[in-house]
């Protein structure tokens, strides 16, 4: 019987050898891959697009999309608002635009649309 209660203790010293121990070194992270040409860094302004009623609008990225795409959804965003959308107390949106959902408070100068995977970009009513 006595070789059965040594056993939680020996169970014990076992699990607690390795604490304190040094971590094995993580291997160095790997570098990412260098944005291609059209792609914009987050904060990149993207020229302007034609808001609703001619209105223009500053088109910013801020997620890892590219200038292209950010002024396509935001085109089709503000071809697709309606005037009662444009109108509402809470205001535009949200309007999904393929993978995009694009909308702003009441009286926002300031257009976000955004995507699951955290892409982002903006329109700014200039």
């Amino acid at each position: 019987m006595k070789s059965l209660a040594v056993l939680p203790a020996a169970f014990a010293v076992v699990l607690l050898s390795g604490c304190g121990a040094d971590p094995a070194p993580s291997a160095a992270p790997s570098p990412s891959p260098a944005p291609s040409a059209d792609q914009a860094l987050a904060g990149s302004p993207c020229g302007d697009v034609t808001g609703f009623q001619g209105a223009k609008n500053k088109v910013v990225v801020r997620g890892k999309t590219d200038c292209a795409e950010a002024t396509q959804v935001l085109t089709d965003y503000f071809a697709k608002l309606t005037p009662a959308e444009a109108a509402s107390p809470q205001g535009p949106g949200p309007v999904v635009v393929g993978a995009w959902t694009c909308g702003s408070g009441p009286n926002d100068p300031v257009t976000s649309c955004s995507t699951e995977d955290e892409r982002q970009i903006e329109a700014t009513r200039s």
